[in-house]
């Protein structure tokens, strides 16, 4: 093992990512495979660890595997036009804002079942007969 590579265990403290995702993200493809010792142990270079950051950054910011992959793939290709960098993440905070707008229509919904819920000793519940009858399709 050269002075500039590191275990797994060692990759994973460095980067934040768990050993488990590590291994996940070589299955996937998503990253190359780690380099071998002579004994078969998986070891990282520092490329492999600032690529392992990029990915655990992108998924702190929500993109999807597809997406990271898309970004990797810019990230790497050093003849790449911002622009396409910029549609990536601009999609993607298009879907976070959809997603945030279904988020805040379920709390309105539970905030107008909850007031509409006694909450006391009484067995009678509008929240569970809203959860038992599904969604108003009317």
């Amino acid at each position: 093992m050269s002075a500039a590579s590191v275990t797994i265990g060692e990759a994973a403290r460095a980067t934040g990512v768990s050993a488990k995702m590590i291994r996940y993200y070589e299955e996937t493809g998503l990253l190359g495979p780690a380099g071998r010792t002579a004994a078969g142990y998986r070891v990282y270079s520092e490329g492999d660890l600032h690529a392992l950051r990029f990915v655990r950054r992108a998924r702190d910011l929500g993109f999807s595997m597809r997406e990271i992959a898309d970004l990797l793939a810019l990230w790497q290709d050093r003849s790449r036009a911002s622009a396409a960098v910029k549609a990536v993440a601009l999609d993607h905070v298009a879907d976070l804002r959809r997603r945030i707008g279904e988020l805040e229509a379920m709390a309105r919904t539970l905030e107008h079942l909850a007031e509409r819920c006694c909450g006391d000793e009484r067995p009678d519940c509008p929240i569970l007969d809203d959860l038992a009858g599904g969604p108003n399709t009317g």
